[in-house]
Order: C-alpha cells, then structure tokens, then sequence
C-alpha cells in the first residue's frame, strides 16, 4: 500500500534525525552557526562524513550553508524546525483540539 506524500514528508525528517551524529551535530549548531572544521572537531567524524550528514541535514531542509571564504559555514534554519513541528502536528492529528479532546476524555 502506499503511504500518503504528507506521511513520506514526515518520515524524511525523523529519519534525517534517526542518526545519532546528526543529532550531535544539531545539538552543537542549536548554540550558533560552526564551520565544518568546527564539526569535525565536535562530533569526532572525518570531513566527507561530516559533510555526508550536513547534506542530509540540508536535503531535509533543516540547516543551510553558506560559503566564508574556504570554509563552509552551516546554520540551523529555525523557522524549518517550527514550521515541521506544526506540520508534524497537522498530519499525525496532534493539533492543540485534538489534544484538549483527549485530555477531556
């Protein structure tokens, strides 16, 4: 059976964040943009493998980068992450009705 695109929207980001070195690297942009050499020397990874999981990052839409220079610079997008909350939400049925419906029950 196929599963409905908005369900596949939803499962792209809790796979992107399944990863526990992605998260490690979330967690240290969560403080402030970081270079990649930044990353390297937080999460303990090498550069292609730091690299990979920005990419992952970005294909979900959750961090942007920007070049300085030689360095590539990436930013939590905090906007994603409140719009995907409210999505998330939306389609799993968890909107604030649904919960006080729940609560009352």
């Amino acid at each position: 059976m196929d599963q409905p695109d908005d369900l596949r929207a939803v499962r792209l980001i809790h796979k992107t964040l399944s990863d526990v070195n992605r998260l490690r690297i979330v967690r240290r942009l969560a403080q402030g943009e970081a270079s990649v050499t930044e990353l390297i020397d937080h999460v303990g990874l090498s550069q292609p493998l730091v690299s990979w999981h920005l990419g992952k990052l970005r294909l979900a839409g959750l961090v942007e980068t920007r070049r300085a220079g030689r360095e590539t610079v990436t930013r939590l997008i905090p906007e994603a992450w409140d719009r995907f909350a409210t999505y998330e939400r939306r389609v799993l049925g968890l909107t604030a009705t649904d919960a006080s419906r729940s609560a009352a029950s």
